[in-house]
């Protein structure tokens, strides 16, 4: 029960950070760890480093609302909407995590979505912004 805790609070405290600290996020990532999301390659290990900081140098920004957060043993689950921003662009959508924790670390961080409510939710975005909103 108690790892299972510790394991949840790590996974809250990563998409904390995801969204304010980019640098200090990726310090909860195992160095062998696998990003998976639905659709895309599997990014593994540094590569999973380099992708977010480039993103975070880039000025592309991720803001996370956690609906639901539960674990058991090493794995915790997140129910949540993603919101991706790029300077004025905002594209907010659901998604299902799927994590594994290790001695503290994250080794897995598996997402899924659905392609529809993110394309939708993008064009969303790019509306508003031809809009001025």
């Amino acid at each position: 029960m108690r790892e299972a805790l510790q394991n949840q609070s790590i996974v809250g405290t990563f998409l904390s950070l995801l969204a304010n600290d980019t640098p200090a996020a990726v310090e909860l990532l195992h160095p062998e760890v696998q990003w998976r999301n639905t659709g895309l390659p599997t990014l593994k290990g540094q590569r999973v480093t380099k992708a977010l900081l480039d993103m975070d140098k880039r000025g592309i920004g991720i803001e996370i609302e956690t609906h639901h957060l539960a674990g058991s043993g090493d794995t915790v689950l997140t129910d949540r909407t993603d919101t991706i921003t790029f300077r004025r662009f905002r594209s907010s959508f659901w998604v299902r995590g799927t994590f594994r924790v290790e001695d503290g670390l994250i080794v897995l961080w598996d997402d899924a979505f659905g392609w529809g409510s993110f394309l939708g939710a993008s064009a969303l975005g790019v509306g508003r912004l031809l809009r001025g909103n």
